[in-house]
C-alpha cells in the first residue's frame, strides 16, 4: 500500500488493492474494507491490477449520480478506462459503448426485453422450471443444485429466446465461465470469446437464410435491412448468451443457500400464496447479494465534481454496487435480510442508460423459481456443512461452484 490524499479531508489515506477479499466466514457480505471506506470518505483511491488508481465510489447516492452523469463514459476502448483484467482492449457489444452508438445497438434488441413481452414468456419459463424440478426430484440424492437446476433453468430460457440448441450447453457454459473468471489468462479469455463468436456468428448467418420467431432471427432481419452488420449482431448474441444464463444461474444457487441459512425468511416465501411476496423477495435478494463483482467501471470525460470531490477528465471510477446496496442511507438496517423490504431501488442492475437490458427477464425467472422450487421441495436442505460449500471468489459474477443438497 502507498499513501495519497483523502478527497474528503486532506488527511493521508492508504491506497488499497482492488478487488478486496471477503471476510472469512461472511461470504454473503461485502469486504469489510469497503464498508470502512464508505464510512471514512465519499471517494478514495484504489489500485488496480495494472497499477492505475481510479476513484472508488462507495455510497449509494454517489454511485447513482456517477452512473447517471453524461460526463461519464462507459467506453471500454477509452485509453483511461479502468479495465477489470488484462487482455486486448475492446467491448462486449453496446454495454461498453456510449451514446449514440450504445442507444442505436441497444434498440435492436430492446423490444424483446420489454416488460409486456417478457411477461408473455411466463408460461414458457414456468414449464422449464416445473420440468427441472421434476428431474431434480426423480434424480439421485444428494444432488448438486447448480448442475441439476440452477444452471439448466436460465440456460434453457435463453436458448429458447435466441433459438440456440440446448444440446450445445456444455460448450457455451464452459466458454462463458472462462470469460467471466478473473483468473483466466488473456489468451484463454480471447480464445473463449473467439469460439463463442464463431459459433453464434454461424447461427446468425443461418438465420439470414431460414428465419424463425426468435431473437437471432430478428437480428438477422436487422442485418438484411442494413441496420446491423454480422459482427455487430454476433457480438450482441455473445453478450445475451453469457449474461442470459450466468448471472441468473449464480443468483438462483446463491440465494437458495442464503435462504437455507435464514429459515424464517425461506418459510415466509415458501408458505405465502401472495405473488407480491415473491416479487419483493426477488428485489431484496438482488440487493442483499449483488452478485456482479469487480465494480462497474467508468471514466470521466470532463473535469467534474462528485460528492464534493474534484475529478479530472480521464480519471476512472470503480463503483462496487454490493457496498452501495448495503448503504444505511438508502436501506435501513442494510445487513439484515428482510424479504418484506421495499428494495426495488437497489443498484444490482446498475442505473442510468446502461442499466441492465435483461432485468425484466431475470426478475421473471427468479420469481418463478422462488414460487416453485421451495414449495415443491419443502424439505430442501444442505447435504454438506456450510463451511464446505465452495464459493466463487475468482469470478466477476459471484456464486457457488456447486451446492450439494438433499430433501
Amino acid at each position: 500500500m502507498t499513501s495519497t490524499t483523502d478527497p474528503a479531508g486532506g488527511s493521508p489515506a492508504e491506497v488499497a488493492d482492488y478487488p478486496m477479499p471477503r471476510a472469512e466466514g461472511r461470504p454473503f457480505d461485502p469486504p469489510p474494507e469497503l464498508r470502512a471506506m464508505r464510512e471514512r470518505a465519499p471517494m478514495t483511491r484504489v489500485r488496480l491490477w495494472d497499477g492505475s488508481t481510479p476513484w472508488l465510489v462507495t455510497r449509494f447516492a454517489d454511485q447513482r449520480a456517477v452512473l447517471g452523469d453524461p460526463r461519464v463514459s462507459a467506453d471500454m476502448t477509452h485509453p483511461d478506462y479502468p479495465r477489470q483484467a488484462p487482455g486486448p482492449g475492446g467491448t462486449l457489444s453496446f454495454i461498453g459503448m456510449d451514446d449514440p452508438e450504445h442507444a442505436r445497438l441497444r434498440r435492436m434488441v430492446g423490444a424483446a426485453f420489454a416488460v409486456k413481452k417478457v411477461e408473455a414468456m411466463r408460461p414458457m419459463v414456468q414449464g422449464i422450471v416445473d420440468r427441472a424440478v421434476d428431474a431434480l426430484l426423480a434424480g439421485p440424492k444428494p444432488a448438486d443444485l447448480v448442475e441439476a437446476f440452477a444452471l439448466p433453468v436460465p440456460s434453457l430460457v435463453i436458448c429458447e429466446l435466441l433459438d440456440v440448441p440446448y444440446d450445445d450447453h456444455d460448450f457455451f457454459q464452459r466458454n462463458s465461465r472462462t470469460i467471466i473468471n478473473r483468473d483466466s489468462a488473456p489468451e484463454q479469455r480471447a480464445t473463449a470469446m473467439g469460439e463463442l463468436g464463431r459459433y453464434l456468428g454461424a447461427l446468425v448467418v443461418a438465420k439470414l437464410e431460414s428465419p424463425g420467431d426468435d431473437l437471432l432471427s430478428r437480428l438477422g432481419g436487422k442485418i438484411r435491412s442494413g441496420d446491423l452488420t454480422v459482427p455487430e449482431a454476433t457480438q450482441m448474441a455473445v453478450l445475451l448468451l453469457i449474461a442470459g444464463h450466468e448471472t441468473t444461474a449464480n443468483m438462483i444457487a446463491l440465494s437458495t443457500l442464503l435462504l437455507l441459512r435464514h429459515p424464517d425468511q425461506l418459510a415466509l416465501l415458501r408458505d405465502s400464496d401472495d405473488p407480491a411476496v415473491a416479487t419483493r423477495a426477488v428485489e431484496e435478494l438482488l440487493r442483499y447479494l449483488t452478485i456482479t463483482h469487480g465494480g462497474r467501471r467508468r471514466v470521466a470525460t470532463e473535469d467534474m465534481e462528485v460528492a464534493g470531490c474534484p475529478v479530472t477528465a480521464g480519471e476512472g471510477f470503480v463503483l462496487p454496487n454490493e457496498i452501495a446496496n448495503r448503504d444505511p442511507e438508502a436501506f435501513p438496517d442494510p445487513d439484515r435480510l428482510d424479504l418484506t423490504r421495499q428494495a426495488r431501488h437497489h443498484l444490482a442492475f446498475g442505473f442510468g442508460v446502461h442499466q441492465c437490458l435483461g432485468q425484466p427477464l431475470a426478475r421473471l425467472e427468479l420469481e418463478v423459481v422462488y414460487r416453485t422450487l421451495y414449495r415443491r421441495v419443502p424439505g430442501l436442505r444442505l447435504a454438506v456443512d456450510f463451511e464446505d460449500v465452495p464459493f466463487k471468489h475468482d469470478g466477476f459474477v459471484y456464486g457457488v461452484h456447486e451446492l450439494p443438497v438433499t430433501w
